[in-house]
C-alpha cells in the first residue's frame, strides 16, 4: 500500500474509534500521532533496505508484530507520561493499521497466507518481491492497478471525513509552514 493509502485507512479507523470513544471528532495532536504512526513502518524499513542496504527488506524489522508489540506499549507509555494519551492511542492505531494494510489482498481472496511472514520476521523470511533499488525509484516505476484505484478511493472517503471532522491538525501544518516562511498570522486557533 501507498503511503496515502496507510493514512486514509489509519484516519477512516481513526475517527470511528473517536467518535465512539469520546463521542467527538479527533482532536489535532492525535491526528499528528496518526499520521506518524501509519507511515513509521515505511519510514523505517524502506531507507534503511532500499537505499542503506542494512535490511534484508522493504517490511522487515517496524513491519514485525514483535516490534509492533515492544514498540507500541512503550509509546503509549511515554505518551501517557506527557499527558497525551490519546496520541499514544493514535500512534498505535496508526502504526497496527499500516502492518494490517500491507497484506496484500490476494492473500485473503486467494487464502495464500505466503504473502504476509513479514509480519513474523526475522523468525519468517519477508515475502519476495522485486525491490525497487529506492525510494524514488519506487515512485517513479508507480502505476495504477485496481488496488491503486481502491487506495485512491480510500483517499477521498477519509478526506472527506476529515474535512467533516473539522480538518484536525492542520492548525499544526499552518503553523509549521509559518515558521519555515517567517510569515505570521494565517493560522487559525487549533481545535
Amino acid at each position: 500500500m501507498w503511503p496515502w493509502g496507510h493514512l486514509a485507512v489509519a484516519y477512516l479507523i481513526y475517527t470511528g474509534y473517536s467518535w465512539r470513544r469520546n463521542r467527538r471528532s479527533p482532536r489535532a495532536l492525535p491526528v499528528v500521532a496518526l499520521a506518524i504512526g501509519s507511515q513509521f513502518p515505511d519510514l523505517i524499513d524502506k531507507p534503511f533496505a532500499w537505499t542503506l542496504g542494512l535490511l534484508p527488506g522493504g517490511r522487515t524489522l517496524t513491519h514485525s508484530v514483535f516490534v509492533a508489540a515492544l514498540l507500541l506499549p512503550i509509546a503509549y507509555s511515554l505518551a501517557r507520561r506527557f499527558g497525551w494519551p490519546e496520541a499514544g492511542m493514535a500512534f498505535a492505531i496508526g502504526h497496527a493499521s499500516h502492518l494490517l494494510s500491507d497484506i496484500p489482498p490476494t492473500a485473503i481472496l486467494d487464502r495464500d497466507l505466503s504473502a504476509t511472514t513479514f509480519l513474523f520476521w526475522p523468525i519468517l523470511e519477508p515475502p519476495q518481491y522485486q525491490t525497487p533499488g529506492s525510494i524514488l525509484a519506487g515512485f517513479l516505476r508507480y502505476s495504477m492497478g485496481w488496488y491503486e484505484w481502491v487506495q485512491l478511493g480510500l483517499v477521498v472517503v477519509a478526506l472527506i471525513a476529515w474535512y467533516y471532522d473539522g480538518a484536525p491538525g492542520l492548525g499544526y501544518g499552518r503553523r509549521a509552514l509559518e515558521r519555515i516562511t517567517g510569515n505570521r498570522g494565517l493560522s487559525e486557533p487549533e481545535r
